[in-house]
Parts: structure tokens; sequence; C-alpha cells
């Protein structure tokens, strides 16, 4: 009875010291996108709440699978986490072989959330989304193929106006952006790395499911044709970490999330929203945004 009553206390003392150590932070995509930007400059804030250095680590590859495959193989002790957009977590597992589902991780807080859209660039043909359906009747299109699930979306939609487009393979946002400015492409599904290029490039529809803060004016995909991607930027640890340690966690990403250079950057470069939800409220939108994933999905394959 000792032994255990001291097991018990010695096990909870190490978890009420938690961190011990550096935290790693995962990023499942390439440099020099949205989410690396944010999380470059949120681990500095998430580590002065924790009192040990966050290190962030690139894993990048099959639209998030990789690193997200990592991240729910790791120990569940909190010391290592992913930041991803949620869709990393849900479609992969909906849409091919991979090593996760949606309850390999605990889903500890949102910090904000994309500004997605199809954009083009600033002296395209075309001003609307309308009008570049229209353009593509009579035009052969080429547009950014982000991912398989940037490529189903664009697809549905194209479906459901018979019309179609080609795909050119590109490695994030990083890598779209040369080739949209550049003529390689005529239109792109972009995270928000767009609004670093307000001069450069235009949005056409929001694929959120309201509309963009920086383009209050422009429709939503939700508007339109009744879908719309899930938008949420979020931490989790795999499934299993001690509760405590979740809630240390959201507690300190709550709290990091009012760092003034991560404001700055979210709301003034960027031009996202800084939206901080908590582990239990975001735990049942991610359960809700599946269901609505399944829908596009069904209708594509």
């Amino acid at each position: 009875m000792f032994l255990f009553l001291f097991s018990v206390f010695q096990g909870g003392s190490i978890m009420a010291m938690y961190p011990e150590k550096p935290v790693t932070l995962v990023i499942p995509y390439r440099a020099g996108g949205s989410t690396e930007t944010m999380a470059r400059v949120f681990s500095i804030a998430l580590g002065s709440e924790l009192g040990q250095k966050v290190i962030v680590k690139t894993r990048p590859g099959a639209g998030g699978a990789i690193g997200s495959t990592e991240v729910s193989k790791a120990n569940p002790d909190g010391y290592t986490l992913l930041f991803a957009a949620a869709t990393s977590l849900l479609w992969p597992p909906m849409t091919q072989k991979v090593e996760y589902d949606l309850n390999s991780f605990t889903y500890v807080g949102q910090i904000t959330e994309y500004q997605q859209a199809i954009v083009a660039r600033a002296d395209a043909p075309f001003n609307t989304f309308e009008e570049l359906v229209e353009h593509a009747r009579k035009n052969a299109l080429n547009y950014a193929d982000q991912s398989k699930m940037s490529r189903t979306y664009i697809n549905y939609i194209g479906q459901q106006e018979g019309v179609t487009w080609t795909g050119i393979p590109t490695k994030g946002g990083g890598e779209m952006v040369p080739f949209l400015l550049g003529g390689k492409i005529d239109f792109a599904w972009s995270g928000g790395i767009h609004n670093r290029y307000g001069d450069k490039m235009k949005v056409l529809i929001s694929m959120n499911p309201g509309r963009l803060i920086a383009s209050p004016d422009i429709p939503s995909v939700q508007e339109g044709y009744g879908i719309s991607m899930p938008s949420q930027a979020v931490i989790v640890v795999p499934s299993g970490t001690p509760i405590n340690v979740v809630k240390k966690l959201e507690k300190a990403i709550s709290a990091a999330t009012k760092d003034k250079d991560f404001s700055d950057l979210v709301t003034n470069k960027l031009k996202f929203p800084v939206k901080f939800v908590g582990s239990e409220q975001l735990t049942k939108e991610i359960n809700k945004t599946a269901k609505a994933l399944k829908k596009v999905i069904k209708g594509t394959m």
C-alpha cells in the first residue's frame, strides 16, 4: 500500500514539474508557409510561458501526414507537440492509408484561423470566382495542386460547374507563390500566404466557412456551394498525454496567443485573427468538422 501511494505521489510530482526539458513543436509543412512562419514566433512566446525552450522542427510531406504520424507515435509526455491545420489530422485518414486517425491526438488548443481562399494574380482576366468559371469554359486553366485535399475541393467545385482544370503539383504555399506570380498557373488555393502579396494577388472566393477578415466583400464557398474547408490552426499532443500536462499546455498556449510579437505577426502581417479555443470546445468542433469533410469526399470519390 505504501509503495503504491509513493508511486502515485512520485508520478504526480513528476507531472507537476512539467516541463523539465525543452519541448519540440513539429510543423508538418515546408518552411516559408504561414504555419511555419507563425510557429517560429509562437514558439518563443510559448517557451516563455512554459519556462523551457520550444524547438521548432519541420517534418513536411504527404499533405502533413508525415509529421502528424511522427507525433502520433511520440511518447505521450507533453514534450512533443504538433502545430498544424486541422485538415492535416482529419483528411489523410479519410482518404489514404496512414498510421493515425482522429483519436490519435488530444486537441489542446486552437490559436488562429487560416484565411483560405482561391486566388489569382492581380492582372488575371477575371475578378470574381464566377468570372473564373466562365473563363474556364473557354480556356484551359492550370491551378496549384498543393495537396490531395485542395485538389479535391477545387475539382468538386469544377464538377458542380461542369468545368475542368489541370492541377500543377506544387510544394506548399512557399512554392505556390512563384508559380502563380511567374505565370505557371492561373489560380491557386492559398492558406493565407496571399495576404503578404496584396498588390500582386487578388482573392476570388473565401474557402473558409465564412468571409475573410481582409476581404469581407468576397463571398465564401459556403454561400455558393454549401461546403467549406476547415480553417482551424491547432496544437495537439499524442493521445494518452496526462490530463494535467494537457491543462498546463492549454493554459500556456492561451497566454502565448496574447504575446505582442505573435499578435502583431498574425493580425498585421498575415491578416489572420488571433483566436484561442480551449481543448474541450476544440474537440467538439473537430468532430463536427470531420462530418463536414465526408460530404466533399463522398461527392468526388
